[in-house]
């Protein structure tokens, strides 16, 4: 049973260094460099160790996909829980766009390459556990409109001000007067 429970130990921990070391190379130099090969180089490992933990880049990026929902949600909680009251909403929205800005390779992971992460009622608990954070602060200014679908506009329209401006898409000059306008849209009566 020893031996079991050091090999499942061993395992977790290689593909813990495996998902590290691919978000650290996107990081560093985009996703595009981010191989099979290079990976196994990186963690001295052969590639098909790095097959026995994940079917191909694809699962590896859908990893780190998970770990960095993981994180986005903490950083959600933590903003909510700091916020003045009636603030959760900036709070969590501020929180979004510096999370974008500051792990702009894991947002890319998130939201643009993972491929095997449904969303919806599909989803994993921590794609759910996000979306529950986003929908603790949006229900509430709902009113007599259906939360789920005001909670998806909300987030939605988060995450287009933190894509576009993560890709430049967006004037800089305008920075700092882009949140406050969305924040008034949703939260008038």
């Amino acid at each position: 049973m020893a031996t079991q429970q050091r090999r499942e130990r061993e395992r977790a921990q290689r593909e813990t260094l495996i998902v590290n070391a691919a978000r650290e190379m996107a990081e560093a130099d985009g996703w595009p460099s981010v191989t099979v090969r290079k990976l196994a180089e990186r963690i001295e490992y052969s590639q098909p160790v790095l097959y026995s933990h994940f079917a191909g880049r694809g699962a590896i990026v859908d990893a780190v996909a998970l770990q960095g929902i993981a994180e986005l949600t903490e950083v959600f909680k933590k903003a909510r829980a700091a916020a003045e009251p009636g603030g959760e909403v900036a709070a969590v929205a501020q929180a979004y766009l510096d999370f974008a800005s500051a792990n702009p390779a894991l947002f890319e992971a998130i939201f643009t390459l993972a491929e095997g992460l449904p969303f919806g009622a599909d989803a994993p608990e921590v794609l759910k556990a996000a979306f529950a954070e986003l929908y603790a602060v949006f229900a509430p200014l709902a009113g007599d409109r259906d939360p789920d679908a005001f909670t998806e506009v909300g987030w939605a329209a988060i995450h287009g001000l933190a894509a576009l401006g993560r890709d430049g898409r967006l004037r800089p000059d305008l920075l700092e007067k882009r949140l406050p306008i969305l924040l008034d849209l949703f939260t008038r009566p």
